[in-house]
């Protein structure tokens, strides 16, 4: 079944106007919140914000109030979802009459052990299955949350080493990619790649900073923003030790392949087309 709805997953420190960045001074295609403006299509569409990945919810809802209200926003608020409340009418009509549900970055355990296997997450899936244009978001741990499986710790050391990565069971929005967060910033591509090559049928994406991919249709990815976004595919692997090597021992893999996005740069992840911005399918 073909979703209706849309996932937009982005890689942290999304642009908030909050400051001048060299990205801003430097990048002719850079634009003052452009991720944040793609969270609805219209300014009085509801927009419920999750912040359960985070320590400081509070915090998250000073910040995103006033980044929401410079772009005239109108109809959006917050939601800080324990254990307790994961079932309860509250949380969930909040949720069904959403157009938006963004998940704001923090700890992606705090999301999983909180939502995994309840009512809400189902009915998260089932407006995204169902639903035209409702779209779920998140940024950071709120991103890395959203696929089936998701990247808890890992060791960014030199090599990749046996037993130095921990993966669980994410939310589910997506099935066949595992996304990184951060992606260039803190030097992740080890970890990334780590996870990929143990799940070879599922795509790496690596989102760097103010840096985000709309995935349409469950497969039709656009990147926007002003950073890249690197997928990885060990779908072709050659040599690799992972089923013989000891642990504590580095890994190595033959044959990886990598695209590297940019904004307006499109990929489909069905069939591995690319298509860069402007310059037609490669």
């Amino acid at each position: 079944m073909i979703p209706k709805g849309r996932l937009l997953i982005i890689g942290g420190k999304e642009d908030k106007g909050e400051d001048d960045s060299e990205m801003e001074k430097k990048n002719n295609n850079f634009s003052p919140k452009e991720i944040l403006k793609l969270l609805a299509e219209s300014k009085n569409d509801r927009i419920e914000v999750i912040t359960t990945a985070s320590s400081e919810p509070e915090d998250m809802r000073e910040t995103y109030t006033k980044v929401f209200n410079e772009i005239g926003y109108t109809n959006f608020d917050f939601l800080d979802i324990c254990d307790k409340q994961v079932h309860s009418d509250f949380h969930l009509k909040r949720v069904e009459a959403a157009k938006t549900v963004f998940f704001t970055g923090g700890d992606q355990n705090r999301i999983c052990g909180s939502l995994n296997q309840s009512v809400l997450t189902d009915l998260l899936k089932k407006k995204y299955q169902e639903e035209d244009g409702f779209m779920i978001a998140g940024t950071s741990a709120g991103a890395m949350c959203m696929p089936k499986i998701v990247i808890l710790e890992a060791v960014n050391g030199e090599a990749m080493l046996e037993h130095d990565i921990e993966l669980d069971t994410g939310l589910g929005f997506i099935e066949n990619c595992i996304v990184d967060t951060h992606f260039i910033h803190r030097a992740r591509f080890g970890r990334l790649a780590h996870a990929v090559i143990l799940h070879q049928e599922c795509w790496g994406i690596g989102l760097g900073e103010d840096t985000a991919l709309l995935i349409e249709e469950g497969c039709r990815a656009t990147c926007r923003g002003s950073g890249m976004a690197w997928i990885i595919n060990a779908r072709h692997i050659g040599q690799t030790n992972t089923r013989t090597v000891e642990k504590g021992a580095p890994i190595y893999a033959e044959n990886l392949r990598i695209h590297i996005l940019t904004d307006n740069c499109k990929i489909d992840f069905n069939n591995d087309t690319f298509e860069g911005a402007g310059n037609g399918k490669q």
